[in-house]
């Protein structure tokens, strides 16, 4: 009471509890898994999901703002070194507690991971890049992975808001940035573009149980 009369407030975790809390609640929404009938475990499913999508879009990604690009960027720590766009997407997705091969995805194409990893997929192609964003507006909330011709990245939509969320290496200086999806980045100008949406429910179940997901079907 007396911090909040005087204006303090608690500093804000580092990025190292950030994933300690996350990996803390995985266990906990395992053992409601464990415990559930068929009808709970997918509530389990559905509050699990939910709680990703925040740490994700609220904690994990705003904390990568900033890290510079390199192409043989790996960082493992935000605003330390360099991360490429491989790295930064499974990275982030590793840090959000997945179990994954994180060099070997990082060094892949995007397509045949986008097709193991999620479970609803959408292809463009020669198509302007507001036929994407209206696609990701009719979807709904969500993390999305984007395959480009020579790019990986997240698009983000929650609530109005959508926005492209990758390593630039238009902009290497600034590296890591989230910005609108029509501009001068990837993403407009790529040929080709494959959309997945994450966290469904075999991905999620996966997370909950920490599975590989390099042993999805």
């Amino acid at each position: 009471m007396i911090a909040l009369l005087i204006g303090l407030t608690a500093p804000a975790p580092s990025y190292t509890e950030l994933k300690q809390k996350i990996e803390t609640r995985r266990l906990a929404f395992h053992s409601r898994y464990i415990a559930a009938d068929s009808l709970g475990k997918q509530t389990v499913i559905d509050s699990a999901r939910a709680y990703l999508f925040d740490r994700i879009t609220l904690d994990i990604l705003p904390a990568w703002h900033g890290t510079r690009w390199d192409f043989n960027g790996n960082t493992r720590t935000p605003k330390q070194g360099a991360i490429a766009c491989g790295y930064f997407v499974n990275t982030v997705l590793q840090d959000a507690g997945f179990r994954l091969p994180r060099i070997k995805w990082s060094q892949m194409a995007a397509e045949p991971i986008t097709v193991k990893t999620c479970h609803v997929i959408k292809r463009f192609r020669n198509r302007p890049v507001r036929e994407v964003e209206a696609y990701i507006r009719a979807q709904g909330d969500g993390v999305y992975k984007v395959g480009l011709d020579n790019h990986v990245g997240f698009i983000v939509k929650r609530g109005p808001i959508v926005r492209f969320v990758h390593s630039n290496y238009y902009q290497p200086e600034v590296g890591v940035m989230s910005e609108p999806l029509d501009g001068n980045n990837p993403l407009a100008h790529s040929n080709y573009r494959i959309v997945g949406q994450l966290l469904g429910d075999a991905v999620m179940v996966a997370w909950i149980k920490g599975q590989d997901l390099s042993n999805l079907p």
